[in-house]
């Protein structure tokens, strides 16, 4: 398969899996500590599937294949930090919580976006 990430392809796996790790503990802890089950659900559903969706991207049939898998990808990390902030602004997480694992998200927002500006560009 021709690679059409770029350089980013490799930080992008290894910070996706990452993420996806800090976010199933994210969730362990809400559901055990604040019996929060109803955001940390949706939480964990994108947050593992940035990592998930970035992993099935290997395996892309074509360029435009590829660049539509990390496009969903961007999708999943858009939403989960929708559900960071709003878990911060519920008080279900606190200020710092939300400081260690934000630019996390955002940081992979950057490498999703430049992955597929790079996959988009005509060879």
């Amino acid at each position: 398969m021709k690679d059409y990430s770029g350089d980013n392809k490799r930080v992008l796996q290894t910070k996706s899996y990452s993420f996806a790790l800090r976010t199933i503990k994210l969730y362990n802890y809400l559901k055990e500590t604040k019996a929060e089950y109803a955001l940390s659900r949706q939480l964990l559903r994108s947050g593992t599937a940035i990592g998930a969706l970035v992993s099935e991207s290997e395996f892309a049939q074509s360029k435009a294949d590829f660049a539509n898998k990390l496009s969903v990808s961007l999708k999943e990390a858009n939403e989960t930090r929708y559900w960071l902030r709003l878990m911060k602004d519920s008080k279900f997480i606190s200020e710092e919580e939300f400081s260690s694992i934000n630019p996390d998200i955002e940081e992979i927002i950057k490498l999703l976006v430049a992955s597929i500006k790079t996959a988009k560009r005509t060879d």
